[in-house]
């Protein structure tokens, strides 16, 4: 294995340890220790009365590897465009399409300084391939897109992964606006891997787990229908099974209790 240089510098001023980070709260849900006293604090209230938001991080987090298998394997992706990271834990995008195709080209995204602290982990690559980490905002698709092409070629297909971050665009149309951007950028034959919360397993909890969040100080966030999310989609040709809960999504004898993250995989037609 290969580690590339780490191209951006950590800002230790930005690092707010007293405010809750999705990235972090995640990472504490999916049993990693690079989380604060905020970060589960803020986890265990919600857990409290959402129980089930352990179960969506892993359904979530193995539906990224689900789909990533299927397009570095069945579809012959070999580029990967993963905005809103999160933390690195086991299994993240590079080592799933590595494994299967070792000259995969990965980048991450995210804007959160916890995760550029620890990004040299997503940066170790195979010889064959190679990462790259942007510090960059869901929101600056213009960013994003002219630091990938650093690493990434535009005119061959690219796998653009948004799991469980376009929620934290809070306006429908902007949210709309960003992810065709991006969509927009890559060529025929790219996909769009979406991941997004929706109310509808478990209703009242999950508007109580989002007015908790949002009252907290933390980074907005808003949960979608089925049918905002398919949104996203637009002109896209949808794999099957569609849009489902992440447990469902070819679930390969997984555990397939519904859950309330939304997902789906769309191919841009030539």
């Amino acid at each position: 294995m290969t580690e590339q240089p780490l191209t951006t510098t950590a800002r230790a001023d930005a690092l707010d340890t007293s405010v809750p980070h999705s990235a972090r709260l995640w990472n504490y849900l999916l049993g990693g220790k690079d989380n604060f006293a905020a970060d589960r604090q803020a986890a265990e209230q919600v857990l409290a009365f959402l129980p089930e938001l352990v179960q969506s991080a892993r359904f979530n987090r193995e539906f990224l590897g689900r789909a990533v298998r299927h397009l570095a394997g069945e579809a012959g992706v070999r580029q990967f465009l993963d905005v809103g990271t999160g933390l690195p834990t086991a299994n993240n995008t590079h080592e799933v399409a590595q494994a299967t195709a070792p000259d995969s080209r990965i980048v991450y995204v995210d804007n959160d300084p916890m995760v550029l602290v620890h990004a040299r982990a997503l940066l170790t690559s195979s010889p064959e391939g190679a990462t790259d980490y942007i510090e960059a905002d869901l929101r600056d698709p213009e960013l994003i897109l002219t630091e990938a092409r650093r690493t990434l070629d535009f005119d061959q297909p690219i796998a653009v992964m948004l799991l469980g971050v376009v929620n934290f665009v809070v306006d429908d149309e902007e949210a709309i606006r960003v992810v065709r951007r991006l969509v927009d950028a890559v060529p025929a034959g790219s996909y769009l891997v979406l991941s997004h919360p929706t109310r509808e397993v478990n209703p009242e909890a999950v508007d109580r787990a989002l007015a908790m969040w949002n009252e907290g100080g933390a980074a907005q966030m808003a949960v979608r229908t089925p049918a905002a999310i398919a949104r996203y989609f637009d002109g896209l040709e949808l794999l099957e099974p569609g849009l489902v809960t992440c447990s469902q999504w070819r679930p390969d004898g997984n555990d397939t209790t519904p859950t309330s993250e939304y997902c789906a995989v769309g191919r841009k037609r030539g």
